[in-house]
């Protein structure tokens, strides 16, 4: 027979393991789907992988019903990775949907007009518009103590991206801007249905067509005609000079952004700072048959791989966004309390909003707060 104290001591290590265990009591009442929903999952470079485990791991320990389908794509280290077109059916067979973390493009002399995996990747998928949220968190100190809620939409398959570049005579090059007017139509048109879609007030048409007459001037011209028929919508147009000057002094104006692509990508990553960084910040890349959801900034953060310390917030929140993209908007919406949830107790913070927490003991603290 057993002793007593021998029993004793299974009751007590049965009581810390259940204290210990990931899967909380909240997980016990969330509700099981027949099939789960299969996506793409990208890791990515530099600390892609470790916010990717984070966002698996939640997954798995709430009951998400997510099937991931992980494709290592990479143009840094190039020869362990996926081809274009392995990751294009991966995503095509998955529901055209795709979790990515940020890819760092390689610096290799290239000659001609050869893109990077990234834009190479968008024109397959045809991903022409992508869309950053920036909004304050309840929890994160800012710089303006201010509630900013507005929307950065550019396009993303031409613009000074075109990576149509050649050496005229040695030590010149000539690098070429490519924009087109079914483009330009397509994205303003865009934003402006974003805004009637979520019920926003304003579209700012970024530009600098005060030099750049034709490119930008047709940029300008488009946005212009597209406004005139969305008579509920204001529209205004600013040189990006200007935007970059009134986002740090006067970000709240803003509402929803529409810009080309490389003024898009100078002022996703200067917003970001404005709200937390670019651990916050989520993102999408939306095409006509393909999403892609990614962090806003992209930052591959090479310099804390493999430390545990990156935020995966922004990583998460991109994982809510696709569940609403899935229609598992209950799921998405439970995600996103329990990371605001996180931030908001203050309890468990990253490095970059002043804590010594780690990427595993933020991804703890979310599991702990998940509600469905």
């Amino acid at each position: 027979m057993l002793s007593k104290g021998f029993l004793s001591s299974i009751s007590r290590c049965s009581h810390v393991l259940q204290h210990r265990t990931l899967a909380v009591a909240a997980n016990e009442i969330t509700p099981k789907l027949a099939e789960k929903a299969k996506v793409t999952l990208i890791p990515g470079d530099g600390v892609g992988p470790e916010l990717c485990n984070a966002v698996t791991e939640i997954v798995k320990n709430c009951g998400i019903p997510l099937d991931f389908d992980e494709v290592f794509f990479s143009e840094v280290y190039y020869n362990r990775s996926a081809s274009i077109d392995e990751v294009m059916k991966s995503i095509q067979k998955n529901n055209g949907v795709a979790l990515k973390g940020v890819i760092q493009e390689g610096t290799l002399d290239l000659v001609g007009d050869q893109a990077g995996i990234n834009m190479q990747l968008r024109r397959k998928l045809d991903l022409f518009a992508n869309v950053v949220h920036i909004r304050t968190l309840d929890g994160i100190k800012t710089r303006h103590g201010k509630n900013l809620d507005f929307i950065i939409i550019r396009e993303q398959t031409e613009g000074e991206y075109s990576s149509l570049e050649h050496e005229l005579v040695p030590g010149v090059i000539e690098c070429l801007k490519i924009m087109t007017r079914p483009k330009c139509e397509r994205i303003a048109k865009f934003a402006f249905d974003y805004a009637t879609k979520h019920n926003r007030r304003k579209v700012t048409a970024v530009h600098k067509a005060n030099i750049m007459k034709l490119g930008d001037g047709l940029f300008l011209r488009t946005c212009e005609r597209i406004s005139k028929l969305y008579p509920k919508i204001e529209f205004e147009n600013m040189i990006v000079d200007n935007t970059c000057m009134q986002l740090v002094s006067r970000p709240e104006r803003f509402d929803v952004m529409v810009m080309p692509n490389l003024y898009g990508n100078i002022i996703d990553n200067l917003a970001a700072g404005l709200v937390g960084g670019a651990g916050v910040v989520p993102g999408m890349s939306i095409g006509s048959n393909f999403c892609t959801f990614e962090p806003g900034a992209k930052h591959s953060f090479t310099e804390a791989l493999g430390r545990n310390i990156a935020n995966p917030t922004a990583m998460i929140l991109s994982c809510a966004n696709m569940l609403h993209h899935l229609h598992l908007d209950d799921y998405g919406r439970a995600l996103r309390l329990s990371v605001e949830k996180t931030i908001k107790d203050g309890k468990v913070r990253t490095r970059d909003l002043g804590g010594y927490q780690s990427t595993r003991e933020f991804t703890y603290a979310v599991i702990q707060n998940f509600r469905m």
